[in-house]
């Protein structure tokens, strides 16, 4: 298994630095950083280049959704999981426009903390599993008020398939498993759907198809990340 670097963010020092000696123990993990603000986690993760970040939201200062905006934009490769504990619809939504990966609260489990972590790695995105369906719903009102940029017509049958799946909580495997092709396929087509949508990530995907009325009911399974 390769090892994942982390930087972990939060302004509060205890949390923060009891999480990172938390993953920092578990297999394939490596917590390379900390930072206690949006500013500090900037420049850390500019100057670490970790694989993936855990990113408080509010913060003093420079708060998460603006040190996602700019970690996103300027390193494209690095991923970034919000861990909050707000539940506010708009901190949501903000979070998935600016480019995170994932959204998660702050009451997962440890043990599925590190099993959503290892998901992104996997195309998977990571939401708490009890509100993963009402989340991707409630963006998908919230967007389905604006002018839609994309139809999304010119997704082929199998591509709707599949993002059909990924919006019922399916992983990769589940996908080709469901559909009878190779897991790669699955990736592949992602890939696609990404690129004609206009869209940054699997979450952002998701909403978009509930929104266009390709799947009436996400219903992620509480076993496993979502």
């Amino acid at each position: 298994m390769e090892t994942i670097r982390l930087l972990v963010v939060d302004d509060h020092a205890l949390f923060r630095r009891a999480l990172a000696n938390l993953l920092g123990n578990e297999p394939g993990f490596e917590v390379v950083g900390e930072a206690g603000d949006g500013a500090e986690a900037v420049r850390k993760a500019q100057a670490l280049r970790p694989d993936l970040i855990l990113m408080d939201i509010h913060m003093p200062g420079t708060d998460g959704l603006e040190a996602t905006r700019q970690i996103v934009s300027a390193l494209p490769a690095t991923r970034v999981v919000i861990l909050t504990v707000s539940e506010e619809d708009k901190d949501l939504f903000e979070a998935i426009r600016s480019g995170a990966h994932g959204y998660l609260l702050k009451t997962v489990e440890p043990e599925g903390l590190c099993a959503l972590l290892r998901g992104v790695f996997r195309g998977e995105a990571p939401l708490s599993p009890a509100t993963a369906a009402k989340i991707l719903k409630q963006f998908a009102r919230r967007e389905a008020n604006a002018p839609a940029t994309v139809a999304g017509d010119d997704l082929t049958a199998r591509e709707r398939e599949v993002l059909a799946s990924v919006a019922s909580g399916f992983t990769n495997k589940e996908i080709g498993s469901k559909l009878a092709i190779a897991e790669n396929t699955v990736k592949n087509h992602l890939k696609s759907i990404l690129a004609k949508l206009h869209l940054d990530n699997r979450v952002q995907a998701a909403a978009l198809a509930i929104q266009r009325g390709l799947v009436r009911d996400s219903k992620p399974d509480t076993k496993s990340s979502r």
